[in-house]
């Protein structure tokens, strides 16, 4: 008998550089994954956002439970960059979470060198 296909929540269980992005997607890991994605100590998560979606603290509750483990996140908001809330910004700080939001592309570019240099960062990418 055929087992009914299981959706789960997308997940990879580890850290890697973006490889390329664009037309609604980005690459990494040998994998491709559809979507905005958040970049976590604890690995690669899908994330339920796209361009001009309100940036609250609700939409980063998964970066609060690693903050212990994350000194930056790299806040790529879209195509443009978008500040971030007062309220947001606050909450990272109250979290000791340093934030930075640029445009996907360079958040990114920032991210991959971030990464080789094996800092404590995290990232929130907007698709695009």
């Amino acid at each position: 008998m055929r087992r009914p296909i299981e959706i789960r929540q997308a997940h990879f269980p580890g850290r890697a550089p973006i490889d390329s992005y664009g037309n609604g997607g980005f690459r990494f890991a040998e994998m491709s994954h559809r979507g905005s994605l958040l970049m976590l100590p604890s690995g690669i998560y899908g994330w339920e956002m796209v361009e001009g979606d309100p940036l609250t603290a609700e939409n980063f509750q998964r970066v609060f439970e690693e903050a212990a483990d994350i000194e930056v996140i790299l806040v790529g908001t879209g195509k443009d960059i978008r500040p971030l809330p007062a309220a947001l910004k606050a909450k990272f700080k109250e979290h000791g979470i340093s934030s930075d939001p640029m445009s996907t592309g360079a958040a990114i570019r920032t991210y991959n060198i971030m990464l080789a240099e094996e800092r404590a960062v995290a990232a929130a990418f907007i698709v695009v």
